[in-house]
This record gives structure tokens, C-alpha cells and sequence, in this order.
């Protein structure tokens, strides 16, 4: 797995796209946002379920980990998982197999994951919301985005590519900025960051 860090706004998607772009596999990409989900949901997202699993399934419904088979899955906000998903996920990462809701039948996986937070996880397992074992495997390989505001010398880079968007959507060519805007931009904080 990939831990992504960084804070809100800073572009973890995309590099979590770019990473399952320059993997060579070929799934799909899909994306689930942890914090807007409840345990039971996230395992039925992420596992699906049989028929009968619980009130209202009515028939069998695959999860992400399946319709992804061979491509990358996307866990966002992972700092914001329930402590009750964490050991399901924390089995999952370990074994590479996992049970659907309401099965008895294990099931094997092909897909790798990708996390994203903006938390400080170690903070988290230290104050014991967050599991020290799925901690440390998910730290393995990490990908730290710093704010904007540390990387001024992107801004004119976006400046450029989000004109160039624009002209493109009204058919117009893209106008060229005065220096003065651009550095009056450098020196701006930008606290939601790209996504500001």
C-alpha cells in the first residue's frame, strides 16, 4: 500500500491516479471517501455483500475490491476509518482476501491500495483512535504533498494550465498575465491550497 499526506486541497487524488497511471495495471480506479461512511457501509463499499446480509439486501452485490480486480482502489480520509473497519481492513491488507458481508466463503484480491490523509497518524495511534499495526503498514511507502505555500515555484505552472482550461471552455486563446499578478499569487498563503 501507498500512504498519501498532505493537506486538504493539495492534489492526493491525482497523485493517487498518477500512481495507478504509471503502474502498468489495468483495472479500474476507484475512490471511496472513509469519513462518509458508517462501518457496516464502508465493509459493504469495499467487500459487497450477499442476499440477506442485512435488512434490505435483497440480492448480491459486489464491492469495489471486485469491480477494481487488477486496478487501484482509493481509501480517502483513512485517518477518519472507524476502529471496527480498521481491523477488517488491517485483515485485508495482510491476507490480500476478504469476505463479502453475510459470507462465510473468503475471496482473494487483486487490486492495490492507496490511502490519503490529512492527519498526523502517528498522533492518531498514539492517542489510540487509530491502530498502531495498520499504522505502521500503511507507512511503509509514503508520499508526502506540501501545502502550496511551500512550493511557490508551482503557482505559475497552475496559473498557466488552469487559463489555458478556461480559454479552452469559452474558445478564446489564453491570455498572458503581468509578472506583478503572478507575484502578488507567490506570496499569497493559499490555506485551501490548489484547491482554493
Amino acid at each position: 500500500p501507498v500512504l498519501i499526506k498532505g493537506e486538504t486541497g493539495t492534489g492526493k487524488e491525482l497523485i493517487a491516479r498518477a500512481l495507478h497511471s504509471e503502474s502498468g495495471r489495468n483495472g479500474e480506479f476507484l475512490a471511496i471517501n472513509c469519513s462518509a461512511l458508517t462501518s457496516g457501509l464502508l465493509e459493504s463499499e469495499l467487500f459487497g455483500h450477499v442476499k440477506g446480509a442485512f435488512t434490505g439486501a435483497d440480492r448480491m452485490r459486489e464491492g469495489l475490491v471486485e469491480k477494481a480486480r487488477g486496478g487501484v482502489i482509493f481509501l480517502d480520509e483513512i485517518g477518519d476509518l472507524q476502529p471496527e473497519s480498521q481491523v477488517k481492513l488491517l485483515r485485508f491488507i495482510q491476507e490480500g482476501e476478504y469476505y463479502p458481508l453475510g459470507s462465510d466463503l473468503p475471496k482473494r484480491a487483486d487490486v492495490r491500495l492507496v490511502f490519503a490523509t490529512n492527519h498526523d497518524l502517528q498522533q492518531r495511534q498514539e492517542e489510540g483512535t487509530f491502530r498502531r499495526d495498520l499504522y505502521y503498514r500503511l507507512r511503509a511507502h509514503q508520499v508526502i504533498v506540501p501545502p502550496l505555500r511551500e512550493r511557490p515555484e508551482d503557482i505559475p505552472l497552475l496559473i498557466e494550465h488552469y487559463l489555458a482550461e478556461a480559454a479552452d471552455q469559452i474558445g478564446k486563446p489564453a491570455p498572458s498575465l503581468a509578472g506583478n499578478v503572478v507575484d502578488a499569487l507567490q506570496r499569497y498563503r493559499f490555506p485551501g491550497n490548489i484547491r482554493e
